[in-house]
């Protein structure tokens, strides 16, 4: 659904045989003159099916591998990708950013079970790790890249890549992109994430609102003031009651908007939309009209570009028209 901001790498099967492989083959990389620095162009990679066990695989022995799922007509995809790269470069080799053309690599995006991109997933010695669905923002980005590398460094050993900025020309020709000034939001929007961190979700929609009210377009804010929302309204219910109710009153508009709450929250997004497209079919006036508004603030939470939230869309104009 959304990042959660922490990265939990405890369930990460064999790890101690999984750090073993990475040091054999790390040594044997070093054996045939492999492990040497890189160009800072070489921390952002494309990728394709018949190289990733090389490109992927293999690397991940060395350095954590972050793997982002994109395509071409994925708008989302198109915020996120720069964001990754510029991080990768600014991260200087304790990352490789593997990047991967959904559309050109649909075996891998069925092997990693991806139901919506853009998505991101690490690969640490060989384990496969899902990180986040969708946009977030960079500050949630941020810590949940330090999670990973921290991780990586303690449970496998991987201290990452030499960056040869040498290699980049004397002149700076081939240097990483220019260091982006903070924006007039940045420090609005970590308050938020803060917040939300502290389970502080009337500062982190207060957070969110301020930035809207005057960048009302602001794709991280109106993220962020979905989620903040949502966990704010399923914070103190009953999840047993909820259910309880929602199947015992199927009429009741109230009862059945707080079970599709729960839905999403629960990561269970078909569901949550489909009841409350159902809810809109069987209702007129104002009962219909605050189910529907209520799936159009769900479609907010997972990204207008995400699949399900597509075909939610056609399913509610089919009843509303």
């Amino acid at each position: 659904m959304s990042m959660s901001g922490v990265v939990d790498l405890a369930a990460v099967k064999a790890a101690g045989e999984a750090k073993v492989k990475a040091e054999q083959a790390r040594a044997e990389a070093a054996r045939q003159g492999g492990g040497g620095a890189v160009p800072p162009s070489a921390l952002v990679i494309d990728v394709d099916e018949a190289g990733f066990e090389r490109d992927v695989l293999q690397r991940s022995a060395e350095v954590p591998v972050v793997i982002d799922f994109w395509a071409e007509w994925c708008e989302p995809c198109k915020q996120l990708g720069p964001l990754l790269e510029r991080l990768a470069q600014e991260y200087n080799g304790r990352f490789l950013l593997a990047k991967v053309d959904v559309d050109a690599n649909q075996m891998l995006m069925q092997q990693f079970g991806i139901q919506g991109i853009p998505a991101v997933f690490a690969v640490v010695a060989g384990q496969a790790l899902p990180l986040f669905q969708g946009t977030a923002p960079e500050a949630q980005i941020r810590q949940t890249l330090d999670q990973l590398i921290q991780v990586g460094e303690e449970r496998f050993g991987l201290t990452g890549i030499a960056v040869d900025a040498a290699a980049a020309g004397p002149e700076g020709a081939e240097q990483g992109p220019a260091e982006v000034p903070a924006g007039p939001y940045d420090a609005l929007l970590e308050a938020a994430v803060r917040a939300l961190d502290a389970s502080d979700f009337a500062g982190a929609v207060q957070a969110y609102k301020n930035v809207l009210s005057d960048d009302p377009a602001n794709t991280e804010a109106k993220l962020g003031l979905a989620q903040a929302e949502l966990l704010s309204r399923v914070r103190d219910m009953d999840p047993q009651q909820v259910r309880n109710d929602a199947a015992e009153k199927p009429g009741d508009v109230t009862a059945q908007i707080a079970a599709a709450d729960l839905d999403l929250v629960g990561g269970h997004v078909e569901d949550a939309f489909g009841r409350l497209v159902e809810t809109v079919r069987r209702n007129f006036g104002d009962e219909r009209d605050a189910a529907r508004l209520r799936l159009l603030e769900l479609f907010e939470v997972i990204g207008p570009e995400d699949p399900r939230v597509i075909a939610a869309r056609t399913a509610l104009a089919r009843v509303l028209f």
